[in-house]
């Protein structure tokens, strides 16, 4: 049985960004995907950095190519704007949620193959295997074979994962949320 340590995120509402990239202009109006890099005022890399150092047990996560606010869709974007600020500030991000989701893989080999291509972009052993409830992408138990497959094919050693959305889950009693939790404990039970 591995050692698992729990983190919980407190991640940004729709709109407002703190790390990365704004999805609103400064009226709150929301850009339609079109993307501006910036910090907030209030935190910066160096507050994020003083942070960490007061209390050791804060993680940063960057939530990476996720949804996008209005009603126009998005025929074409890039992950470039997202890798190169993990390359500049990959320093004090302790982990990236690459929203898989997002790349509408539906089986575990596309997964895997999704997965591989984005470690080579961000730092593998901070990249989270994440997933849609209900969603677009990999679906149900296909999930949890796609971490099987991170791990025997590349050596990935799962250390979390993460999963959108409560809402969704609850009608199923948070199914897939307590058979990660068995699988990053090696349990068999869910």
């Amino acid at each position: 049985m591995r050692s698992v340590k729990l983190h919980l995120f407190l991640l940004c509402v729709a709109g407002v960004a703190l790390l990365g990239h704004q999805c609103c202009d400064p009226s709150a109006k929301p850009q339609n995907g079109k993307f501006s890099p910036y910090w907030a005022d209030t935190l910066t890399p160096n507050s994020v950095e003083a942070i960490k150092e007061r209390h050791p047990n804060v993680k940063a996560l960057a939530s990476l190519s996720g949804w996008s606010l209005g009603d126009e869709a998005l025929r074409c974007t890039t992950v470039l704007p997202y890798i190169e600020l993990f390359i500049k500030y990959g320093d004090v991000i302790d982990y990236v949620n690459h929203q898989f989701y997002t790349d509408k893989v539906r089986s575990p080999k596309g997964y895997l193959a999704a997965f591989q291509l984005r470690a080579t972009q961000f730092d593998k052993d901070k990249l989270l295997p994440s997933y849609a409830v209900n969603g677009r992408g990999i679906q149900g138990d296909a999930f949890s074979d796609a971490l099987n497959l991170l791990e025997a094919n590349i050596g990935f050693d799962v250390n979390g994962v993460m999963i959108f959305s409560a809402d969704a889950s609850s009608s199923n009693n948070y199914y897939y949320e307590r058979k990660s939790q068995a699988f990053l404990t090696n349990s068999t039970s869910v």
